[in-house]
Parts: C-alpha cells; sequence; structure tokens
C-alpha cells in the first residue's frame, strides 16, 4: 500500500505533446495581446490641453504659458468633474513629454495622509531636487518640477501654512497645482500666491456631444432620451456622467440604453444605496417649483437643504441627516392641512 501510495505521488499529470504545447503557448501570446479592460472615466480623459471641454479661459492661458515653457503656482476650483485634474495633467504631459513626465510630477490626492508632516517631508524633498534632461524630440524642456495637491481643500490649515513657507523657497525649481471644490477653505496667503481658475459645470451641449461620441466609440445604443437624463441627473459632472453611462451599457448587455435604466442607475433612495446628496438637489428642485407651499415655507424648506448639504459634505451620517430633513418638510407641509 505504501508503494502504491508513494508511486503515485511521483507525476500525475499526463505527458505534454507536441500539439498542447503549441496550443499552450499560443493562448498565453493571445492573452498577452489582450487589451486590459479600463474605466471610461479614465479612457477618455484629456491627452492634451486642446481636448478639455468648455473651459475656455483657462486653456487660453495654459497655452500661451506652454508656448514659452513657463508656469505660475494655479489654483483650480470648482465643482467635480470638470476637468480639473485632467487639465493640468494634460498640461505637464505637454511640458514634458511621455518621458520626463513621471520623474517631474509628484500628484498626491485625498487618499495620501496631507498634513504638516507630509508637507515638511515629502513634498519640501521633491521640491528640492534640481531637474536635469531634455526631451528627445527636441522641444523646449522647463527647468522645474509640478506639485500637484488634489482635494487641497481637505488640507488642515497648519499643513497649508507649511505649503506656503515651500512655495517661497522652491520657486525657482517647483511649481504648485492646487485643486478643490471650495476655495473659502483654502487660506488667504495660499491663495494669493497662485493664478486662480474656476472651473464651471458643464453645459448640456457639451455633455452630450461628449456622450454620444463616447458611446459612438464603444458603439453603444442610446437613445435621444437616455442621453438627456443622461446629462440632467449628471448635472454638469462629466465623470459622472460617463460612469452612469458605463454601469448603463454593462446593465443592459448590448441592448439600447433607455431613460429607465439611467433612473435605476441614477435614482434617488437612500435604502437602495443610493447618494443623499442626489436626494438633497432634487428635493429642492421640486420645493422651489411645488405652487402649493408659501414663499415663507419655501425658504424654511431650502434653508433646512443648504444646512443638511453642508453636513454631508462634512462627512455627516447619511440617515440622520435626511430623517432630520424630512421632519422640517412634513413640519411645513402640515401647516397647509
Amino acid at each position: 500500500m505504501q508503494a502504491f501510495l508513494k508511486g503515485t505521488s511521483i507525476s500525475t499529470k499526463p505527458p505534454l505533446t507536441k500539439d498542447r504545447g503549441v496550443a499552450a503557448t499560443a493562448g498565453s501570446s493571445g492573452e498577452n495581446k489582450k487589451a486590459k479592460p479600463v474605466p471610461w472615466v479614465e479612457k477618455y480623459r484629456p491627452k492634451c490641453v486642446d481636448e478639455v471641454a468648455f473651459q475656455d479661459e483657462v486653456v487660453a492661458v495654459l497655452k500661451k504659458s506652454l508656448e514659452g515653457a513657463d508656469l505660475p503656482n494655479l489654483l483650480f476650483y470648482g465643482p467635480p468633474g470638470t476637468g480639473k485634474t485632467s487639465t493640468i495633467l494634460a498640461a505637464a504631459r505637454e511640458l514634458f513629454g511621455p518621458e520626463l513626465f513621471r520623474l517631474r510630477v509628484l500628484e498626491l490626492n485625498a487618499s495620501d495622509e496631507r498634513g504638516i508632516q507630509v508637507v515638511r517631508e515629502k513634498v519640501k524633498n521633491f521640491a528640492q531636487l534640481t531637474v536635469s534632461g531634455s526631451r528627445s524630440d527636441g522641444k523646449p524642456c522647463p527647468p522645474f518640477k509640478i506639485v500637484i495637491l488634489d482635494e487641497a481643500d481637505s488640507m488642515t490649515s497648519a499643513a497649508q501654512a507649511a505649503l506656503r513657507r515651500t512655495m517661497e523657497k522652491e520657486s525657482k525649481t517647483t511649481r504648485f497645482c492646487l485643486i478643490c471644490n471650495y476655495v473659502s477653505r483654502i487660506i488667504e496667503p495660499l491663495t494669493s500666491r497662485c493664478s486662480k481658475f474656476r472651473f464651471k459645470p458643464l453645459s448640456d451641449k457639451i455633455q452630450r456631444q461628449r456622450l454620444l461620441d463616447i458611446a459612438d466609440k464603444e458603439h453603444v445604443k442610446i437613445s435621444n432620451e437616455g442621453v438627456s437624463y443622461l446629462v440632467q441627473v449628471s448635472e454638469g459632472d462629466l465623470r459622472k456622467a460617463i460612469t452612469f453611462l458605463q454601469s448603463a451599457t454593462r446593465l443592459t448587455g448590448g441592448k439600447e440604453v433607455t431613460e429607465k435604466v439611467i433612473t435605476d442607475i441614477a435614482g434617488d433612495l437612500i435604502d437602495e444605496g443610493h447618494a443623499a446628496t442626489q436626494l438633497v438637489n432634487q428635493l429642492h428642485d421640486v420645493i422651489v417649483e411645488n405652487d402649493n407651499l408659501s414663499d415663507k415655507q419655501k425658504s424654511i424648506i431650502t434653508e433646512k437643504l443648504a444646512e443638511v448639504d453642508k453636513c454631508l459634505a462634512d462627512g455627516a451620517d447619511e440617515h440622520l441627516q435626511l430623517i432630520s430633513l424630512c421632519a422640517t418638510v412634513m413640519q411645513q407641509l402640515t401647516q397647509n392641512c
């Protein structure tokens, strides 16, 4: 019995024939050649400044700066999904080229710890590095690096104060680009050292054009009503619209994307896992257009909506905020009874 077990432990694999070896090799090479799936938001991110949509003032200034291979410290602010991060990344690629881009750009996002210690160590050490090298295509390469601080409004005041000093000392070798949603949360000494640009929510026409272009490239069938509703629920956020389009495409499995499909994905009930902020935005439109409420009742409810929206932006519990909001709405509605 022991001899039998030892014999079976030597090898249980069938011999590899020539045909099987060829087939395995062909299969592995085919898998390597297969393109990896990429989210459409990243796949269709602007590769150059000219591809940035609807932000004409920012694009005009950046193009002039790129011609002279120079750049001031920048502060981009505005709603999410309007192209702030995409714009500075596209400008950096045009400035440095694909070879030097990774060496010359430091990008820190909200997922990174960005307290005063990070500013003093990581940002300061990167800013103090000297730059060298030239572009292989012969174009002028600027003698500075770029530090991108995404969602800078979440940085502490102490970290922002430390960053101010670093911006002063390393002005010859480093340019900073601060990106945020709320410019009021950036300390004044930083805003005064940057060229400020406000990114506007994208117009319905621009969004519709981009979405139809992506749908055409991805061979997605979508009705006119579906596109219009997609633009409506995204509220100027092109990133959200593209994400919804990709989700709807996966949900339909190749069939036409209709308004109902978009509604299922971008619904507004928290019990089904949807964002409370969207419920607040949609409820605002309903309250403003309601003719059965007095101006005083509308003002009380909209003031509560603003308070809830601020609390949600600061990370408050969604369920508790919606309960509080519904209590205020019910209180005002019962006054009409």
